[in-house]
């Protein structure tokens, strides 16, 4: 799945679009580099959400095309 679908369906980021624009921006990066909104999300992936001052880190825990409001956070793991 592409990163920029999964942080909408994760619910991470609101938006496709606004994930999209993250991506394009370097403030989405994966291993410790800046990735594109195509990058194919993986278990396992560790990814870094930069906005302003605060930092996010988490770790993929499953790839799903649609999971319900109640289950999106069991998608990662917040690694802070």
């Amino acid at each position: 799945m592409r990163l920029d679908k999964w942080l909408k369906v994760s619910r991470l980021i609101k938006r496709r679009t606004v994930a999209n624009e993250a991506c394009d921006n370097q403030r989405v990066s994966v291993g410790g580099r800046p990735v594109r909104a195509s990058y194919e999300v993986k278990p396992g992936d560790v990814v870094e959400l930069r906005f302003g001052e605060r930092v996010t880190r988490i770790e993929v825990l499953s790839v799903a095309d649609n999971v319900g409001k109640s289950d999106a956070a069991a998608m990662y793991r917040e690694l802070n």
